[in-house]
């Protein structure tokens, strides 16, 4: 008893070879050993920061005023911020969601503690209810 394997040759021909059972059986263990040890060490490794952050527009500012200014604080300093992953926005009415991720809780209070002198803060600021931010961070499962 074997089984009927099929893959493509270096010339991008297909062979074709029959594989004794516990020939099949050695080589399915030895990619699941290998599989699970590169897993292991992917695991191993710093898996990241989520921020999420939370805010509310103030009064009178509409989306379509302060999107600009929250692209600027993007563009001009989250993005250019040691660690830095990616960035996304959403807005639902006057409630305003970024979602960072970074490659590490150092990398992300960085960002935080130097956010004041980002040129595009003060408008930034300016524009949302303070008060209503709020600010989690998670650490990534994958």
């Amino acid at each position: 008893m074997g089984y009927d394997c099929r893959y493509p040759d270096r010339n991008g021909a297909w062979q074709r070879q029959v594989l004794r059972t516990d020939a099949m059986k050695s080589i399915l263990l030895a990619s699941l050993i290998l599989f699970s040890s590169m897993t292991g060490a992917v695991m191993a490794q710093d898996k990241g920061v989520v921020e999420i952050v939370t805010m509310n527009l103030k009064d009178g500012v509409s989306v379509e005023a302060f999107a600009p200014v929250d692209k600027a604080i993007e563009d001009q300093h989250v993005s250019k911020q040691p660690g830095f992953v990616s960035r996304e926005t959403a807005v639902s009415g006057r409630k305003w969601l970024v979602v960072v991720h970074w490659k590490s809780v150092d990398a992300a209070q960085a960002s935080m503690d130097s956010f004041a002198k980002a040129p595009a803060a003060a408008k930034f600021m300016s524009m949302i209810d303070a008060s209503s931010m709020t600010m989690t961070r998670y650490e990534a499962n994958r």
